[in-house]
């Protein structure tokens, strides 16, 4: 878990898709007001949060500006930076926000008890695909999508998913839609402006604007199935329950962000104003991934990683402090087949110096399945070179 100001920051996918967590006693503090956007929680998956606690966020419907407000909005001027004001972003990119209602059933002890969430989601392509939270999403059998400035209703259908990212993409029927355009996180800075679109607390009357700045950049956190999130864009602009998978607009009126996560705090540790997006560049691959095969398909080395620390190579005697080290191969991985095998300590792949097993998942992000890299690693006190060719991740 990510630690933040000495409080153990705790992620928790009750705020958003299916409502299935913190179904029995223990509520972490701050998690109470968030459940009532849901009905009956179902899953027994959630844990009592120390600390402060991670809510992954759901949403609500939104407040249809009528045409010719709208139109009126977008002739005025921009200002001489190209900069929007935030009416004027809402104009651009609130008919797009979507709201996801999902029904589904989670198990119990007795029989499959019905659930059902509310999320957001931003339409990006006139075809109706729709981007998302794999956290809005899971586990569904049913999915509702309205639009703020349409009376119908269309059914959805999943087009993937991929939980080691959060990020989810679904399509509705092309019917003239609105759509967004994602813009360069990566030109993001640090004080910038930004507003965040999502159907908040599920609220009547369309989606909610939240107004912030970008508090920081490239932030990590870990979520409850085990993944961890990379490169987040932190904000104050306030994500509630419902917010999950809606976007974060720069003053361009373009997606720089998905809106995923918010911290809360315990009563004598509060946490206000921290709230996590996806980066919309590093959403981009995943996107285009799921579109072509409905899953993400990674570069795999066939092994299971520790990150070597200086107080880990002091009590097993390591020969380096930092780096990662082999605790298995999967036998006919590409890791074994090219002779790797556990206690190795990975250092360096091709240019990448490797210190942890974050910078393993960067340093293989960039690379392509069947290449062939060159992996320097110690075995014992001696540094060896593998010529490792690069399998395909399998799906989780």
């Amino acid at each position: 878990m990510a630690a933040a100001m000495g409080a153990t920051i705790v992620l928790s996918a009750t705020a958003c898709g299916l409502p299935q967590l913190l179904a029995r006693g223990e509520q972490p503090a701050g998690v109470a007001r968030q459940e009532a956007t849901q009905t009956p929680a179902a899953s027994s998956t959630a844990a009592a949060a120390p600390a402060a606690t991670l809510l992954v966020a759901p949403p609500p419907p939104a407040a249809p500006a009528g045409p010719e407000r709208r139109e009126a909005v977008q002739s005025v001027a921009a200002s001489p930076s190209g900069q929007l004001t935030v009416v004027q972003v809402v104009a651009k990119v609130r008919p797009a926000v979507a709201q996801i209602l999902v029904k589904g059933t989670a198990p119990s002890f007795f029989e499959p008890v019905p659930t059902s969430g509310v999320g957001s989601g931003a339409v990006f392509d006139r075809r109706g695909y729709i981007i998302t939270n794999n956290h809005v999403v899971e586990g569904a059998d049913e999915m509702v999508v309205t639009l703020p400035d349409r009376d119908k209703s269309y059914n959805a259908r999943l087009v993937g998913r991929d939980p080691s990212t959060d990020l989810a993409v679904v399509q509705i029927d092309p019917d003239n839609l609105p759509v967004v355009s994602f813009g360069d996180s990566d030109s993001l800075q640090i004080g910038e402006s930004v507003v965040a679109i999502g159907n908040a607390l599920g609220l009547e009357g369309g989606p909610t604007v939240t107004a912030g700045v970008v508090s920081a950049l490239n932030r990590s956190i870990d979520e409850p199935n085990g993944a961890t999130l990379h490169q987040l864009i932190q904000t104050d602009a306030a994500i509630n329950p419902g917010n999950s998978g809606g976007p974060l607009v720069n003053m361009l009126g373009q997606v720089v962000g998905v809106n995923t996560a918010v911290a809360t705090g315990s009563a004598s540790v509060p946490a206000q104003g921290i709230g996590f997006a996806i980066s919309i560049n590093s959403a981009k691959p995943i996107v285009e991934d799921l579109l072509a095969y409905g899953k993400v398909r990674r570069p795999y080395l066939g092994v299971e990683l520790v990150t070597v620390t200086p107080a880990l190579a002091r009590q097993y005697r390591l020969p380096v402090d930092r780096g990662v080290y082999i605790a298995r191969t999967v036998r006919g991985g590409p890791a074994a087949r090219a002779g790797m095998q556990a206690g190795d300590i990975i250092v360096k792949i091709d240019a990448d110096e490797i210190r942890s097993d974050r910078d393993l998942r960067s340093s293989l992000a960039k690379l392509k399945i069947g290449q062939t890299v060159r992996i320097e690693a110690y075995r014992g006190s001696t540094r060896r070179t593998f010529d490792v060719t690069l399998g395909e991740s399998p799906s989780p």
